[in-house]
């Protein structure tokens, strides 16, 4: 099983994924560069990732504290989710990302 990552240069990466774990960890796990500063605990939001349009109506509902979070995000957009609130499951297979400005670690 895969994810598609772009990253802040425009690289894409095809990453192996395993369900169970955060999309923000694999993401992390393959060295693709990503800030997550507070490791998954949905306080900040250097996660932030833009999700494919064709993907987003296929994951799981986004939770109010991701919402809110998200609000704090400077570049916010109608397909931003935060990477460590989305749990990878089979189904999720090809999923496709961006990763946010404020993704980046040398911020």
């Amino acid at each position: 099983m895969k994810i598609h990552v772009v990253d802040l240069t425009g690289k894409e990466h095809e990453l192996e994924a395993e369900p169970g774990w955060r999309v923000m960890e694999i993401i992390r796990d393959w060295g693709v560069p990503i800030k997550a500063e507070c490791g998954g605990a949905c306080q900040c939001a250097t996660c932030h990732v833009y999700v494919d349009e064709d993907w987003l109506e296929r994951l799981p509902a986004m939770r109010e504290e991701e919402r809110d979070r998200l609000g704090d995000a400077p570049s916010e957009e109608e397909n931003s989710r935060l990477s460590c609130q989305l749990i990878f499951q089979p189904e999720m297979d090809g999923l496709r990302l961006t990763l946010a400005p404020e993704t980046d670690p040398e911020a």
